[in-house]
């Protein structure tokens, strides 16, 4: 169980201590190949099934923000087929093993009812130190249930999502095989409200599952994408 009303803390970056070049090594969020994991699903909307896919790609050293050099990971989401977000993160692990989150740049594909493309927008994109943004934790290191944080704390920018250590110790059975130890996160936003979402992640992996648009009993998800490939 976890406990939805303590408040959010937000990590102390002044504390933090960031060897420049370290790798992110943590067990529950590597970063530690370039192969590229996609994960798919499919999820309801208005009565209509929509394929949902998103890969991840470590790219490698990224932008140097607040002084500290981030490694770089891709994110590319597609509905049918269809690419409808192209994001770069931005992370970076301190010496005590946290990652932190340092901000993304998105751009969104706004298409029309046939498939064309529309528009592009930078919405919801971010970096710590601008606009009073700061950095946040995408993967603590010390996994204690009930335990709830700022991922990203960019208010200005529309990003104030926030994780809870959900559950420990999980197992997870899934297409690609199964997995021990897994951990539970809940996603979050002051921001949106109806906004809820878990995330599975297995030692030596990373993410595993999610499951998307939970009810207010954080059941019932309308989309759960799951682990399919990770190929080089």
């Amino acid at each position: 169980t976890c406990n939805l009303h303590a408040a959010p803390v937000l990590p102390d970056f002044a504390a933090a201590d960031f060897v420049p070049g370290a790798p992110i090594s943590n067990l529950y969020f590597p970063l530690l190949d370039t192969r590229t994991r996609a994960y798919e699903g499919v999820k309801d909307e208005d009565g209509e099934l929509v394929r949902e896919r998103f890969e991840l790609t470590t790219l490698g050293a990224g932008p140097s923000i607040l002084g500290v050099q981030t490694t770089t990971q891709r994110d590319r989401a597609f509905e049918d087929d269809v690419l409808v977000e192209d994001t770069f993160d931005y992370f970076a692990q301190d010496a005590d093993g946290n990652v932190w989150y340092f901000g993304e740049d998105v751009t969104n594909y706004v298409y029309d009812a046939d498939g064309n493309l529309l528009s592009t927008n930078q919405s919801s994109s971010w970096r710590a130190g601008g606009n009073g943004a700061l950095p946040g934790f995408i993967m603590p290191a010390a996994l204690t249930p009930g335990f709830n944080y700022y991922q990203e704390f960019a208010a200005a920018d529309g990003a104030l999502d926030q994780g809870t250590i959900s559950a420990v110790g999980l197992s997870a059975s899934l297409g690609i095989g199964d997995f021990s130890n897994v951990l539970r996160v809940l996603e979050t936003s002051e921001l949106s409200p109806d906004s809820r979402e878990f995330k599975y992640y297995a030692p030596g992996v990373g993410l595993i599952l999610a499951e998307e648009h939970l009810d207010e009993q954080l059941a019932n998800p309308s989309a759960r994408l799951e682990l399919v490939t990770a190929n080089a």
